[in-house]
């Protein structure tokens, strides 16, 4: 190796050091898309350090944070995976879990069967693997939430943190929460499968408690980024690194932006769900505004055509950090540019749905192109770059 490796503890340290976070949103099997755009940061950073098959997104990143989808992902890549074996994995799972059953059709049941995609997750990270792992070789959050009290949570593998531990009397410390298990609670998509119990209190003397868990994608956190930075920074998380654009590199990944144009639905139920699906873009462009507003933003795109794209607005009069941001609407102009062999009008129609395997093939072939076309070396500054061995 040409540069350093350095353990999870040393990678979540405040020792004065850039640091760097990798942010995944959640989109169902739109995740695949993320993989692409992975697969063309993970070739140009292995070049940038000369570095061959040995070279690991673990490596670079000092935390990565995922929601839903964006989590399956990010465990797999804090585990020490390669982009193409976790691009593997996600096509075998997506296959198997969102399989259509003409048994679980109807309202008043998930639609799809949540032990399978249990079962998949074990085999993926091991079924005794937990949050707390050294197998885990960088700093890890993933994003559910607790239905039971309405809050987010963000669960972290940074053995400083206020809940990692135990306290001895009952309460399960985060880091002993089985990995697959915190990854399956921020899938938990309502509607698309059953909420998951996570053991929160057991032991001698108590009773048990559980919470109700599901999608981190029904909070403020589908992008993780801002959940990420806060995590990085807030004292109250226990990892305390310093802020400046030359201190702090946040890369943030999209799965795809629906179009809204294909969300039509006629009956009341449907046009729920979009409601609160248009709910959820309307957050994921306030935190675009706000990230692009704290920061040194190279790729910072026209929030509307009132406020451009802040490139000279700062909250703080400087940048807090740098900020990249990677996505692509699904819409049938912005497809066609990228790939214009996807003449199928049905299919480019059907990309902003969440739960198609059949679509796996082209939405990897679009973030494929969106890397090759908007991921330049020079968004991920030089001070940035791993020290050498």
């Amino acid at each position: 190796m040409r540069y350093t490796i350095r353990s999870r503890d040393q990678h979540l340290a405040a020792d004065g050091l850039p640091k760097r976070i990798l942010a995944l949103d959640g989109g169902g099997l739109r995740g695949i898309l993320t993989l692409g755009i992975l697969e063309r940061i993970e070739r140009m950073l292995a070049e940038r350090h000369r570095a061959g098959d040995d070279f690991r997104l673990a490596h670079y990143f000092d935390l990565i944070a995922g929601t839903s989808t964006g989590a399956i992902i990010a465990a797999a890549l804090a585990k020490g995976m390669r982009v193409a074996e976790v691009l593997a994995e996600y096509r075998q799972l997506g296959s198997k879990v969102f399989a259509k059953s003409l048994f679980r059709q109807g309202v008043l049941r998930a639609k799809y069967d949540a032990g399978t995609l249990s079962k998949e997750l074990q085999r993926v990270y091991g079924a005794e693997t937990t949050l707390g792992s050294d197998c885990l070789l960088t700093g890890l959050v993933v994003v559910t939430k607790r239905l039971d009290t309405g809050s987010p949570w963000p669960l972290l593998n940074n053995p400083r943190g206020r809940y990692f531990h135990g306290d001895g009397k009952g309460r399960v410390g985060n880091g002993d929460c089985p990995l697959w298990q915190v990854v399956r609670a921020s899938t938990a998509a309502p509607s698309y499968f059953d909420p998951e119990r996570l053991t929160i209190a057991a032991g001698q003397g108590n009773p048990g408690q559980e919470g109700l868990f599901v999608d981190g994608g029904v909070s403020p956190y589908n992008n993780p980024a801002l959940q990420a930075l806060m995590v990085a920074t807030l004292d109250g998380y226990r990892i305390g690194w310093p802020s400046g654009a030359d201190r702090l590199l946040l890369v943030s990944l999209g799965t795809g932006r629906p179009d809204p144009a294909v969300a039509e639905v006629g009956i009341a139920a449907g046009q729920a769900i979009q409601s609160l699906l248009g709910m959820m873009e309307d957050v994921a462009t306030m935190q675009q505004t706000l990230l692009q507003w704290l920061s040194s933003s190279p790729t910072a795109r026209t929030i509307d055509r009132e406020v451009g794209d802040l490139r000279h607005d700062l909250l703080a009069g400087a940048p807090l950090l740098t900020y990249l941001r990677y996505d692509l609407e699904l819409t049938a102009e912005q497809v066609r540019a990228l790939a214009p062999e996807l003449r199928d009008d049905r299919l480019v129609a059907s990309l902003s749905e969440m739960d198609s395997p059949e679509n796996m093939d082209a939405l990897h072939l679009l973030g494929a192109r969106v890397g090759a076309r908007d991921v330049q070396a020079h968004d991920f500054p030089a001070h940035f770059d791993l020290p050498a061995a």
